[in-house]
């Protein structure tokens, strides 16, 4: 896991499964194992998330830092905090040097704002302190929301390849009949 945050009825993780169908295994045995450790403990019953389990592919650096960042400002976006370091269940205090002993797996892409861990961190920063553009949130929205690659063209014509289906997003509407 290289990302996450915990929100009242959802959770977003960015993860790089081991193998094809980890992740889903991961999720399924979240909603059955931990719910029900949570709802013993809380005396409450049914699921702890509104909504499916949903996930998209994500193509490159550009796109895994841009999610990593949708990821960490969402306490913002929900106006659950006005920074994101202060809220405690989220992956960004490990990513700005503020909580050792994550275990967080940092991503290459990451990795590789800076060699060194305080100046990366200090990137890091910065870029959440640059909001996301409402094109980039409807973006990332779309393609989680229809589980599609999220990428460049090459990158989509390439999963669209090995899966034989459709990568790309489709409108949200439904399309006109013809002739009306």
């Amino acid at each position: 896991m290289h990302a996450c945050v915990l929100m009242d009825n959802h959770v977003h993780l960015l993860a790089t499964p081991a193998a094809c169908g980890d992740l889903s295994r991961m999720m399924q045995k979240l909603g059955r194992q931990y719910a029900g450790l949570f709802n013993a403990r809380h005396q409450r019953t049914g699921t702890l998330w509104e909504g499916r389990y949903k996930a998209c592919l994500i193509g490159d650096e550009r796109y895994l830092l841009a999610c990593q960042r949708y990821i960490e400002l969402n306490p913002v976006r929900a106006r659950i905090t006005e920074d994101p370091l202060a809220y405690r269940w989220s992956s960004c205090a490990a990513h700005l040097g503020q909580r050792s002993g994550s275990m967080l797996a940092p991503h290459p892409a990451w990795l590789a704002l800076d060699a060194d861990p305080g100046e990366r961190s200090r990137i890091w920063r910065d870029l959440l302190d640059e909001a996301l553009t409402e094109e980039q949130l409807s973006e990332i929205r779309a393609y989680l929301q229809q589980q599609r690659a999220w990428g460049r063209d090459a990158f989509r014509a390439m999963v669209e390849a090995k899966i034989r289906c459709f990568a790309g997003t489709r409108p949200a509407h439904r399309p006109s009949k013809r002739g009306e």
